[in-house]
């Protein structure tokens, strides 16, 4: 049982990073909205190619734009917070749980 429970830590630990991760990719997104950058640079590329498909569901589900103020972004930041202090801790109580 103590190998899950080291699994189930190590899985929580990598998701936790996975979540810092794209939280930090879509605030560099947000920042990136406020100027004019070059579309064919390979950085800017990633960044909407990474952000664009998961900020387009949220956009269709909830319409949040006020004038030229897009919301989504920061409803986006806010799930991926509530993702944080949920599922990673609940792994990590399970693997405690568990021998890990």
């Amino acid at each position: 049982m103590f190998i899950i429970g080291y699994f189930l830590a190590a899985t929580a630990t990598v998701l936790h990073y996975v979540f810092f991760t794209y939280m930090l990719i879509v605030i560099a997104r947000a920042l990136l909205s406020w100027v004019n950058p070059d579309p064919y640079n390979p950085i800017v590329r990633f960044l909407y190619s990474a952000t664009e498909p998961v900020l387009y569901r949220i956009r269709r589900a909830l319409p949040l734009s006020a004038g030229s103020i897009d919301f989504t972004p920061m409803i986006l930041i806010l799930g991926l917070v509530f993702l944080d202090q949920f599922v990673v801790p609940s792994l990590l109580r399970i693997a405690y749980l568990l021998g890990g």
